[in-house]
């Protein structure tokens, strides 16, 4: 991640921490930290908050739909300034997001918001992954970290870089099978 340029300045790196908030409201949530962000002006605090979803196809007697489902219900992940207890901007944001309606709180020790890890930022796709940042190559061995094949190895059969997606072949009793996945399920083995 890039430092975030402010007006000739750079501010610290931006940090992803995570917000507790009452079930089934995390869209709202997520909708009321940015509508309040853009009417307090702290667009330069508050970057992003994102409610992770992923399609679910449902069948009933008559039809299939698919729907919506969150990955972690909830949860919502924001991504700000590194919280800084001494700094009266940070509390600010901090009072200004604990009292959104639906916020139980930041998770973290006594409520204290935690940085995630690279790693879970990664794991979690809370931001996309660029190939240059696997170095994965034709040939080379991946461990899957998230979905349905997590904790296997295969090999990398091809890169679409436009599309984000790796093509590995994992051997699936005994026989190889391809496999499409995103640059942010797999790590270099």
């Amino acid at each position: 991640m890039d430092p975030i340029e402010k007006k000739d300045e750079v501010v610290p790196e931006a940090k992803w921490y995570v917000i507790h908030t009452f079930s089934t409201y995390e869209l709202a949530v997520r909708d009321n930290i940015m509508k309040m962000v853009e009417n307090t002006g702290l667009q330069d605090q508050i970057f992003d908050v994102v409610v992770p979803q992923e399609e679910e196809i449902v069948e009933t007697k008559t039809k299939r739909k698919t729907i919506l489902r969150k990955k972690f219900p909830t949860y919502a992940f924001i991504k700000m300034r590194p919280y800084d207890p001494t700094s009266r901007e940070s509390q600010r944001v901090y009072y200004v997001i604990t009292h959104v309606h639906a916020v139980t709180g930041f998770v973290g020790a006594g409520g204290t918001p935690e940085p995630l890890k690279a790693e879970d930022i990664r794991r979690l796709g809370l931001e996309k992954v660029k190939a240059e940042d696997l170095g994965l190559q034709v040939g080379d061995q991946v461990r899957i970290i998230s979905g349905a094949f997590e904790s296997y190895f295969g090999e990398v059969e091809g890169i679409d870089f436009e599309q984000g997606i790796v093509k590995v072949v994992l051997s699936m009793f005994g026989k190889p099978t391809p496999i499409e996945l995103e640059f942010n399920q797999v790590e270099k083995a």
